[in-house]
């Protein structure tokens, strides 16, 4: 190795002449590949590798763990379940381990590169308890990693939901520093982000809608999934491209042994999800299927409806659906193929038409009426990657991606009127409506995983993505007795080419520190435009005990898309768009330190507290909406700036007959945007919409015994923010379209009741004015299994909002008058409870 190396002839000051023609970010890649080839030219070590799967169904086993006794050296095993572990030549013990199942040791004599492929089984002395998995080695008390966590998806499966419905990201919403938006729904806000700063990946792909039936589920099909991991703050230079987090979604491989099905019938929804070899061990599938049946189940009352009240035609409907397939092929120890497949949709279609005829004075008179709705909205992602072990110290990812997000609304309305008599002028109006608006990328990625030695674990990657921008564009048709129209209007599409690039090193420095640094660098070519960042990351730990660690991260970050909303949930009419020359990328800095502590191998307990400044924020000025085709929504927008900050406590348990977590959020989240010509709130900072003071959230689940198990969740958080009028001024003048406050907040409240029927003006000094009452809820389940002949049958029974609180789900300015028009007039706050208390049931079989 040495004489290879001087053969290179390569001087110190030829190096930097080759590196004075490099971009700065080679020679940082250089400078890192460079202080980590002493330990590949001069120590004398062989290295272990291979994959780790689980024994009974094939599936790789993400961050198990790898350790050798002797050398007290150790490794996990990375996404796909590969581990490398160079050791000294010489005498080894190496044992295999995974939270859930039984230890493998291997002990031999290690005198050159050795592949060993390890299937660990069940731990049969575990059996009786629920094993949830642990901590991932990098994520808990020893790792660098910080604002991170796992959440297993069968102790997902087990928290009481809305209706019955397993929902991953509703799960996340019960851990510390995430918090939901509107109750019931799925949003996601992090550490006082937007809901457009989160990096949703599945299977390393974005996903830009995570949300079915305006948000109050999620696209994520709990059967389908493997793993999910949160990173809140500190994040690895491998991630970038979103400000507040990254949610990473690991799709199953199948299982290689035998074809397995599971099924589950709900009170909303049915889902199907089938595994298995396929032709071999070495080709697997899991296919997943998940729909809801409103549309089917109001079939009925449509057919009564159109019976019974005189329509020709009726039909009308809800409905969204997933559909998750992967397809996994090992052609050796060094070469693997997966293909992933997603798509989910949601639609709302309306079929109406109703028609008459009369006599009159002898002539016949007839009309007829017809309106049509088809709306559609979701993603498409389809996904081709390719594993190569390089050597036994290097892995190669390649994957090529296409990801879509797309709305299609089409509205339609006919009137026709005619008549035998001939000074009748019949009438034939027709008119239509189109909206379209999307986002297409095409995708590459290339990421190596380098393990020189136990000390070191390198990881860098490159990936272009080429986006297509479709920010709405409107189709407007009528045909009328006298009016032709045929009129397109809105946004021209966009293109957009962007690059990111990254490099990073886990590095224990000695057994008490370790530390994860890199750089990520990307940029974006938008509109001639060339906007780029070079983020630093950071995260180390101090290992004082074997148990108790302290850690410390930094990241900054960089954005170059934002989403445009006028509401607090989501709906399909929110846009996707670039950054242009007007409006600059979204950056953030994020600063966390914490503390974190085992507790005899069975509580994982951490105290965190962060601060984020974020720049470039953008929201809609007053009075600014989508609909809107007059004007580019550039000229829709303001930026600004954002900061937050707050302390997080979390306490989980995930092995054991009662498991789950205790976690607490104080944080605050501020907006300021006093920019000329795109002042917000008189130029004054206001609370951020989803601000809230407190969170509190307690999940606990326990096993009675294989028959039965139970769970329950309570959740207590300050209230949400609103913008309510303080002042009311009389309008005598009727003046319907005058907006007092600087064009949003300015409402016309017209009430019959109310100084005479005159309508009034209200005044609003500043935004989120106003604080909603504490929100707070208990929710809870049981599940009765039974063996069966061919699997396992499994019913369950929760209850939403369990002692029925009348949590506000909006909060409006009303007058104090019943339905009889009695009252006293004055004017007051009412709200609006949408999810009382709420019992669902669901079955499940699963075959085995």
């Amino acid at each position: 190795m040495l004489r290879l190396f001087l053969k290179l002839r390569i001087t110190t000051v030829q190096t930097f002449k080759l590196l004075k023609l490099l971009t700065p970010m080679n020679r940082i890649i250089i400078f890192l590949f460079l202080c980590a080839l002493p330990f590949t030219f001069f120590a004398q070590n062989y290295t272990i590798s291979g994959y780790i799967t689980d024994g009974k169904s094939g599936e790789t086993l993400i961050s198990a763990s790898v350790f050798d006794s002797r050398n007290s050296k150790g490794a996990v095993s990375n996404t796909y379940g590969f581990y490398s572990l160079t050791l000294p030549k010489g005498k080894v013990e190496v044992s295999y381990s995974y939270v859930g199942f039984t230890q493998s040791l291997r002990s031999f004599n290690l005198r050159r590169d050795t592949v060993i492929n390890i299937q660990l089984g069940e731990n049969n002395a575990l059996a009786e308890i629920v094993v949830y998995g642990g901590t991932r080695q990098e994520l808990g008390v020893k790792g660098s990693q910080m604002s991170a966590i796992d959440v297993p998806i069968e102790q997902i499966k087990t928290i009481p939901m809305l209706f019955g419905e397993t929902d991953v990201l509703k799960a996340l919403q019960l851990l510390p520093g995430v918090q939901s938006g509107s109750e019931g729904s799925a949003g996601f806000y992090v550490r006082g982000g937007g809901p457009d700063e989160n990096l949703f990946l599945l299977d390393g792909v974005p996903l830009y809608n995570v949300n079915h039936a305006a948000g109050f589920f999620s696209v994520f099909n709990a059967d389908a999934i493997k793993s999910v991991t949160l990173y809140k703050g500190g994040f690895p230079a491998r991630f970038g491209s979103r400000l507040s987090s990254v949610l990473d979604v690991r799709m199953n491989d199948g299982n290689n042994k035998k074809i397995k099905a599971n099924v589950s019938v709900g009170l909303i929804s049915s889902k199907l999800n089938v595994e298995g070899p396929l032709f071999s061990e070495n080709t697997t599938f899991n296919v997943s299927l998940r729909r809801t049946y409103f549309d089917i189940l109001i079939k009925p009352v449509l057919w009564y409806m159109k019976n019974y009240q005189d329509f020709d035609k009726l039909n009308a409907g809800y409905y969204f659906y997933d559909f998750n397939a992967k397809i996994s092929h090992k052609f050796d120890d060094k070469n693997r193929l997966y293909a992933s497949f997603y798509s989910g949709d949601d639609a709302i279609y309306v079929n109406v038409k109703e028609s008459g005829q009369y006599i009159e004075d002898g002539y016949k008179y007839e009309s007829s009426f017809s309106q049509k709705i088809d709306w559609k909205w979701g993603n498409l992602l389809a996904v081709l990657r390719w594993n190569r072990v390089l050597d036994s110290k290097l892995f190669m990812d390649v994957t090529a991606n296409y990801t879509r997000y797309r709305q299609d609304m089409g509205i339609g309305q006919k009137d026709k009127e005619s008549s035998t008599d001939t000074i009748f002028i019949a009438k034939n109006n027709d008119i239509s409506l189109k909206y379209k608006s999307g986002i297409d990328d095409y995708s590459t990625r290339i990421e190596f995983d380098y393990s020189p030695n136990p000390d070191h674990d390198i990881k860098f990657g490159f990936n272009p993505v080429m986006h297509t921008f479709r920010p709405g564009v409107q189709v407007a048709k009528e045909t009328s007795n006298d009016i032709k129209m045929d009129t397109t209007m809105g946004n021209q599409n966009i293109s957009a080419f962007e690059i990111a690039m990254y490099v990073e090193d886990n590095y224990a420095l000695n057994s008490f520190t370790k530390i994860n640094f890199g750089l990520h660098y990307s940029g974006i070519n938008v509109q001639g435009k060339y906007y780029h960042s070079l983020q630093p990351r950071l995260s180390g730990r101090l290992l004082l005990s074997d148990k108790f660690s302290l850690k410390a991260g930094y990241a900054y970050m960089s954005q170059y898309i934002h989403l445009l909303s006028n509401n607090n949930i989501s709906l399909p009419t929110d846009l996707w768009v670039p950054v242009t020359k007007r409006i600059k990328p979204m950056v953030s800095q994020q600063a966390s330190f914490g503390a974190f502590y085992n507790l005899k191998h069975l509580f994982d307990i951490s105290i965190e507290g962060y601060y984020k400044e974020m720049n470039n924020q953008i929201e809609y000025k007053d009075g600014a909406t989508f609909l809107d085709p007059t004007s580019k929504w550039e000229d829709k927008v303001a930026t600004g700036r954002g900061w937050a900050y707050g302390v997080e406590f979390l306490v989980q348990k995930t092995l054991g007959n009662t498991t789950g977590w205790v976690g607490y959020t104080w944080s605050k989240s501020e907006r300021l945007f006093d920019r000329a010509g795109e002042v917000l709130n008189f130029g004054l900072p206001f609370p951020a919409k989803y601000d809230r003071r407190h969170d509190i959230n307690i999940v606990l689940s326990h096993k009675f015994s294989k028959k039965i198990d139970v769970s329950g969740t309570w959740v207590y958080s300050s209230g949400n923010c609103g913008t309510l009028a303080v002042q009311e001024y009389s309008n005598p003048f009727n003046i319907e379209d005058y907006n007092y406050y600087y064009g949003y907040y300015g409402q016309l409240n017209n009430n019959p009741y109310h100084n005479g029927g005159e309508s009034s003006l209200s005044h609003v000094e500043k935004r989120n004015n106003y604080r909603f009452p504490a929100y707070h809820r208990l929710d809870l389940g049981i599940n009765f299994h039974k063996k069966k002949k061919y699997g396992t049958r499994t019913w369950n029974i929760s209850i939403y909002n369990a002692y029925n609180n009348m949590n506000p789900f909006m909060v409006y300015s009303g007058y104090n008058y019943n339905m009889f028009g009695k009252g006293d007039g004055r004017k007051t706050l009412m709200k609006v409870t949408v999810f009382t208390l709420i019992p669902s049931v669901s079955y499940t079989y699963k075959f085995e």
